[in-house]
């Protein structure tokens, strides 16, 4: 694909060395490591008003994180004062707003400008961005730091565009429309939908929730941090450490579960065991209980864990559909065995577009010889090396890029991209270069081995079929996924060597 013509921004100076596209926690922590190693002169885009990413974006009922929040933050700001030990979702976006000004990184955000595209000129060597109310920004290395949940999936069923009742998607919830005394229909049962149905059961006159693939769930032991326990958080940082390093070393035993499934299957299997016998125990009606029980092995699409939501299919104006939809009409929806169900609200809890072209990343990226990013990986397969860098895109870093994911804790991936990054635009101004772009021997080096990997992970190996995953590409790769240990992560964030780069000065 050609590159889109060049603005009259390619002959400018500067404007920044460094752009970030997102504020949310990865584009925040990319931001806070460089300016401590002295690499100020950046600025982050955002197309919202406030920092957060999902944490902002996302406020429907019941949210809260699903990871327990000892260890769901940045290892070198902990939080001692979260209430419950899954705290709410406001509370994420709270301590993203304090991270942002604690650090100095508020002022250096132009919230309200979306990217559209961003082209790599290679006669001046530096980045052309354009924003979305025709301003373009001129940088010398890019960083997209826009996330891989920011793009909402509307279902595409038939007849949608006539249905005349309220649609919301549970990323853009609208807090203005009262669901109370409703006949209200949930499509989807992921991560969102487990914490939504239980929060608003109560509330409606009817809730049918489509199922088109069950969800995992672990028990989810959840209680308030008491302000006497926060006090000794903030006396003894170390308790709070220690916290942190028991919850990731647990979290750790399910990843390697996971990614050494061909070795050691038994270890799964005695968790979908526990799994399915808490659904039976919970739900009272057998018929019910077994369509809740999924047929794939766990951790082929993202689990959660919940101790409410199971339950709710004991209430009479909850009903779980699981024949498929056929289609929409004015005032309601109508599945495969011709039953008609009447619907006032519809709640759209079906995920977003990861990999698809406009999900990672949001924005068109133009490389060497007009090759498009997005085309690239749609025609060959996603690719990037350490889940950073990709051949024909110089001074171009990807926060989460594909094969980013080796640690099941967001903050994980981050601080090890956050090093990533840094040591090499450090490794850029020792050389005295202002050029870097990963080897294609090394990025193919790369891909081989997270390819012969792969195949010894649940994912590939263990049954997956029907889980209509997300972790999955087109192409049958497993992208979202590095299938290495969190230490081995860390560990080769610190030790990849920068000779894997080609560095020069233009």
């Amino acid at each position: 694909m050609n590159a889109p013509e060049q603005s009259a921004a390619a002959a400018r100076t500067l404007d920044h060395e460094i752009i970030i596209i997102g504020s949310g926690f990865s584009g925040l922590g990319a931001a806070i490591k460089l300016k401590q190693q002295g690499f100020d002169d950046f600025v982050i885009v955002e197309k919202a008003n406030g920092v957060g990413g999902t944490w902002r974006d996302n406020t429907y009922p019941g949210l809260c994180v699903d990871l327990t929040t000892l260890a769901y933050s940045y290892a070198f700001e902990p939080n001692p004062d979260w209430s419950r030990l899954y705290a709410p979702g406001a509370e994420l976006k709270a301590y993203a707003d304090h991270c942002s000004e604690k650090y100095g990184i508020h002022s250096k955000i132009r919230f309200g400008h979306g990217v559209t595209r961003s082209v790599y000129d290679a006669q001046q060597n530096h980045w052309v961005t354009h924003l979305d109310n025709g301003e373009t920004l001129v940088s010398r290395y890019l960083v997209s730091a826009c996330g891989v949940l920011s793009v909402p999936k509307m279902p595409e069923i038939e007849g949608i565009e006539t249905f005349t009742g309220k649609v919301i998607h549970t990323a853009r919830w609208d807090h203005q429309h009262n669901l109370e005394g409703e006949r209200v229909a949930v499509i989807g049962t992921g991560a969102s939908a487990i914490q939504v149905i239980p929060t608003i059961a109560d509330r409606v006159c009817q809730l049918d929730v489509y199922q088109r693939t069950p969800i995992w769930l672990l028990p989810k032991f959840d209680f308030a941090i008491s302000e006497r326990t926060r006090k000794w958080f903030r006396r003894v940082p170390l308790l709070q450490k220690t916290g942190r390093l028991i919850i990731n070393g647990l979290t750790e035993l399910f990843w390697q579960g996971m990614i050494h499934y061909k070795q050691f299957p038994w270890m799964l299997r005695w968790v979908e065991r526990q799994g399915a016998e808490m659904i039976r125990k919970q739900v009272d009606d057998p018929e019910t209980a077994e369509k809740l029980i999924p047929s794939y092995n766990f951790f082929c699409k993202r689990p959660g864990f919940s101790s409410n939501y199971f339950p709710v299919y004991n209430r009479d104006n909850v009903a779980l559909v699981t024949d498929p939809i056929e289609r929409f009409t004015a005032t309601g929806i109508v599945t495969r065995d011709g039953i008609e169900r009447e619907v006032d609200t519809l709640i759209c809890a079906t995920g977003f577009s990861v990999f698809e072209k406009g999900g990672m990343p949001t924005f068109e990226v133009y490389g060497k010889q007009g090759m498009e990013l997005g085309a690239f990986w749609a025609q060959n397969r996603h690719q990037a090396y350490e889940g950073s860098s990709v051949p024909n895109f110089p001074n171009f870093f990807l926060m989460v890029g594909p094969y980013a994911a080796g640690n099941p804790n967001w903050f994980g991936i981050i601080d090890v991209q956050t090093r990533h990054l840094v040591r090499c635009l450090k490794g850029a101004r020792r050389k005295q270069a202002n050029y870097i772009e990963i080897k294609r021997a090394a990025h193919d080096k790369n891909l081989a081995r997270m390819l012969k990997n792969s195949k010894n992970t649940l994912l590939l190996h263990g049954n997956c079929t029907g889980s209509n995953s997300y972790y999955f590409d087109k192409h049958g790769d497993i992208p979202f996924i590095r299938p290495v240990s969190s230490l081995g992560m860390w560990l080769k964030s610190h030790t990849f060597s920068l000779n894997n780069y080609r560095y020069d000065t233009k």
